[in-house]
């Protein structure tokens, strides 16, 4: 399997990514797990080096040299031990103390030759052992690893020349099947290594897909309602526009209808508009717009509608509201209109507006025939004067209130 990306690429001696960084990120994604295969195999090695004690007493008794390589098994032994409890319980980390116990078991595995030099025969097997076990127990550290066990297999062909009676041929299979050993154990730790760094290249490459894909999602659901705002939204005003309004506005009135419930509505005009921008400008005339817009909004209840129906005129929706409660918030809403303070240069007088205000009596009334209601009614109040509200009863017939 390749990766085909220049920044994965993977070194062909070490098994390592080439990219510094990634190979950190990759070592860190394994922390803990070569922190309990590193301390297991520790343990194991510390295991089998202790557990050949038994075999230096019955080949030397009780002499010098079984002491000696007693106290070398309780050094190796409980260095090893203390190291591998050490990380299993997180208190030091893999990188600082990795080599020293590696060291440690292959000095141990040379010394021992001197000291029993008779049995050179057995201790090749166990060296043989050692630098497989080196490459196939001990995680993630192919660079290490070798250099160990390239020391052990050199330090114990001079100790085995050193210190025994082999002739060339036993030095010179010894050093074939140690080379093998090496040959062997590296082959497939380098395999495993690469295999495993092409798995967290994949692995990365498909994280970075997925939030390059969610990121894209994101984006899309941002654009969509951005999109989806713009066809519901008035851009001066942001209220409802006119189609959004009566998409709203018709479900409201059917659920009023179905629910027996009163349904109110109402038309607002902006009084002497066309004067505003005449006489100050299109600018400050979108400008008190946008204000009375603000105010219409909070005079209302959190349940109403309110939209831009159209130049000066907007048109509010008042779902469970009887005429008499839809006449005191149209009243609220036109106080609060005239309330507002103009800038300087439009002079002193303030806004206003007339609001027609029509409800839904009838089971079959639809929302069009109410909304020609409430214009009527708002036409009635402007030219009976404008700044009043007209509230059609009794059949939609109006009364007009004027403002005081």
């Amino acid at each position: 399997m390749v990766i085909e990306e220049d920044r994965y690429r993977i070194h062909r001696l070490t098994g390592q990514l080439c990219d510094s960084d990634l190979e950190t990120a990759y070592r860190h994604s394994i922390q803990q797990r070569l922190s309990n295969e590193y301390s297991l195999a520790l343990g194991i090695g510390a295991f089998i080096f202790g557990i050949y004690v038994l075999s230096d007493y019955f080949l030397l008794g009780l002499a010098l040299e079984f002491f000696l390589l007693l106290a070398l098994r309780l050094a190796v032994v409980s260095t090893c031990l203390l190291i591998a409890f050490k990380i299993r319980r997180g208190k030091i980390g893999v990188d600082g103390w990795y080599t020293l116990p590696l060291w440690l078991l292959a000095t141990g595995i040379i010394l021992i030759v001197p000291l029993r030099p008779e049995s050179f025969s057995t201790q090749i097997i166990a060296a043989v052992v050692a630098v497989l076990g080196f490459y196939l127990f001990i995680p993630n550290r192919l660079t290490v690893v070798t250099l160990v066990s390239l020391y052990l297999t050199s330090g114990f062909l001079v100790a085995l020349v050193a210190f025994t009676d082999a002739n060339l041929v036993d030095v010179t299979r010894t050093a074939i099947l140690l080379l093998t050993a090496n040959i062997i154990g590296f082959s497939t730790l380098l395999r495993m290594e690469s295999l495993q760094r092409v798995q967290f290249a994949l692995l990365n490459n498909e994280r970075g897909r997925n939030q390059a894909l969610n990121e894209e999602i994101i984006s899309r659901k941002l654009l969509e309602e951005q999109l989806r705002t713009s066809a519901e939204r008035d851009a001066l005003t942001n209220l409802n526009n006119r189609g959004h309004f009566m998409k709203l506005a018709g479900k409201m009135l059917q659920r009023s209808q179905s629910g027996q419930a009163p349904f109110s509505l109402f038309m607002i005009d902006v009084d002497h508009f066309k004067r505003i921008n005449d006489t100050c400008g299109h600018c400050h005339g979108d400008k008190v717009l946008a204000e009375i817009a603000e105010v219409c909004e909070e005079s209302l209840r959190p349940t109403d509608v309110i939209g831009r129906f159209g130049g000066e005129e907007f048109i509010v929706a008042l779902p469970n509201t009887n005429l008499d409660d839809a006449q005191k918030v149209a009243e609220r809403l036109k106080r609060e209109v005239s309330n507002l303070s103009l800038p300087d240069e439009m002079g002193t007088q303030s806004p206003s507006v007339t609001i027609g205000v029509a409800a839904a009596n009838a089971e079959g009334e639809n929302l069009d025939a109410l909304i020609k209601q409430a214009d009527q009614l708002l036409y009635i109040g402007k030219r009976a004067g404008r700044n009043q509200v007209v509230v059609g009863r009794d059949g939609g017939g109006p009364n007009a209130d004027e403002a005081v």
